[in-house]
């Protein structure tokens, strides 16, 4: 999409040059993609069936790894699936209060044609992988197709640390509805230490509306810091020595959130409905809790009374970053084999 950057553009950017790093020639092929109205789903979706990744300047592509919708329609002799996930709007979001396909009209046709192609289309590729469990279970719920999950390191993994256990909880994630930075804010109303929010990310305008009114509403503008955008070295920073991290999506795909805590050492605060999260974070790693502020505040308030619980809980998070060996030589071995 135009304009907007994310954990798809990141991971498509690291996966070419771990790709020229072994010595393979590899470029992004990218496809300009708007969701609305619905009916503008299907020109992209006829878009992507009319590319063609045959050959360049007379020399062949011997291989296309499709990570995208609707990208992965491209017709290739030597396609791969490494799917992110599929329009999120036809599946698990459909029916939701984050989704919009179902309020919209001609929704309902769009999304049969949608789930129509992914059968028809998704199964053609040489070998299904997805980014994580969380995508593969969705795959075969909602299409009946098996998929491989292939975990990926985030981006700058050996740069991440632990140095101190600070007063605040670090989220760094777009300001978005989905994402549930509102839940962590309305938390600490319901704190009974003076523990402090940092948010970080780029920003919807209506959602960081919404959470501006429950910190004014609640009095707590000293306790919420907005960084907006920030380098790479600021959010290592700031996770070193943040007291814990939130990841509280809804339904997230993968998220490097998480991952990204477990290598600075630090505890993470999910919910049962926040998909990606749920498979690295346990008892031994953070909480699992209602997505309810007043649940998040109970775990913020024991994080901040007990340090060495974060401690302990952080440092089972990065055994764990190394027991899941998650590295790129692996992650290339299995799409090129």
């Amino acid at each position: 999409m135009p304009f907007i950057k994310g954990g798809a553009e990141i991971h498509a950017r690291m996966l070419r040059d771990e790709l020229v790093k072994r010595g393979h020639e590899a470029d992004i092929i990218t496809i300009p993609f708007k969701w609305y109205p619905p009916e503008t789903i299907i020109d992209c979706m006829m878009m992507a069936r009319m590319v063609d990744l045959t050959e360049v300047n007379g020399q062949k592509i011997d291989l296309v790894i499709a990570m995208k919708f609707p990208a992965y329609y491209i017709e290739h002799q030597n396609k791969i699936l490494w799917i992110l996930h599929q329009h999120r709007q036809a599946y698990e979001l459909w029916n939701t209060p984050y989704g919009d396909l179902d309020k919209m009209n001609l929704g309902v046709d769009v999304r049969r044609i949608i789930m129509d192609c992914d059968n028809k289309f998704i199964p053609k590729a040489k070998k299904i992988f997805t980014n994580s469990a969380t995508v593969a279970d969705r795959l075969l719920h909602y299409n009946n197709i098996n998929a491989e999950p292939l975990y990926h390191p985030p981006d700058n993994s050996d740069a991440f640390f632990s140095s101190d256990f600070g007063d605040y909880i670090f989220y760094p994630s777009r300001i978005d509805k989905i994402k549930r930075q509102i839940l962590l804010v309305s938390a600490l109303k319901y704190c009974e230490s003076p523990v402090r929010v940092i948010l970080a990310g780029s920003n919807n305008p209506r959602a960081l509306s919404e959470i501006m009114s429950v910190v004014a509403k609640d009095g707590i503008s000293e306790r919420v810091e907005f960084m907006g955008f920030i380098s790479d070295k600021q959010k290592i920073s700031l996770y070193s020595n943040c007291l814990g991290v939130y990841s509280g999506p809804y339904q997230e795909d993968y998220g490097y959130v998480t991952l990204e805590a477990f290598l600075s050492e630090k505890p993470v605060i999910t919910h049962p409905d926040s998909g990606g999260p749920l498979e690295f974070v346990n008892k031994n790693t953070g909480f699992v809790v209602d997505p309810r502020p007043e649940a998040i505040a109970k775990k913020m308030d024991e994080l901040f009374y007990d340090k060495d619980l974060a401690k302990k809980l952080g440092k089972n998070g990065r055994r764990l970053m190394e027991k899941l060996n998650i590295n790129w030589d692996y992650v290339v071995e299995r799409l090129l084999k």
